[in-house]
């Protein structure tokens, strides 16, 4: 699967937030997206990152950025996250069709059946513009989140 290029549109997917909405990439046109994908909301990295991420919003003074999770997990999961853990921001569940955002993006593995640990940061006008992608079981740094914020036109 290939990652989504940079300068082009981000995969417009509709996906189930932790409160049973619909919600699409398309819905936050007018402000910076950050999808963040996780295999699980309950594993102790995506729990880390989650609480980091949480814990450091917003990640730039000022700006404007929604940060969005985007997991394989179902929408109840990522309820029982969000409440576990006080988290208010969007918690989107990739879990029917199963992984059929994070194989939009390019990081769906398909020999675990997960999503893999890809960030993508999409800009107002809904053109991706940075993403990054590790292996699992490794934290994505949060001053390389910044350093892209900031770089938006």
């Amino acid at each position: 699967m290939t990652v989504p290029r940079l300068g082009g549109t981000a995969p417009d997917v509709t996906l189930v937030d932790q409160h049973g909405r619909r919600v699409s990439v398309s819905d936050y046109r007018g402000a910076p997206l950050l999808l963040v994908f996780v295999p699980f909301a309950f594993s102790d990295t995506c729990t880390n990152e989650l609480i980091d991420l949480r814990d450091e919003f917003p990640l730039v003074e000022g700006s404007d950025v929604t940060v969005a999770v985007v997991s394989c997990d179902s929408l109840f999961t990522m309820k029982a996250w969000g409440d576990a853990h006080a988290y208010d921001a969007p918690l989107l569940s990739d879990f029917w069709p199963h992984g059929a955002a994070a194989q939009a993006y390019g990081v769906f593995n398909d020999d675990k059946g997960l999503a893999g640990r890809g960030s993508f940061l999409v800009d107002a006008n809904g053109v991706l513009r940075w993403s990054v992608v590790s292996e699992l079981g490794q934290a994505r740094d949060l001053d390389d989140y910044r350093e892209a914020i900031r770089q938006l036109p």
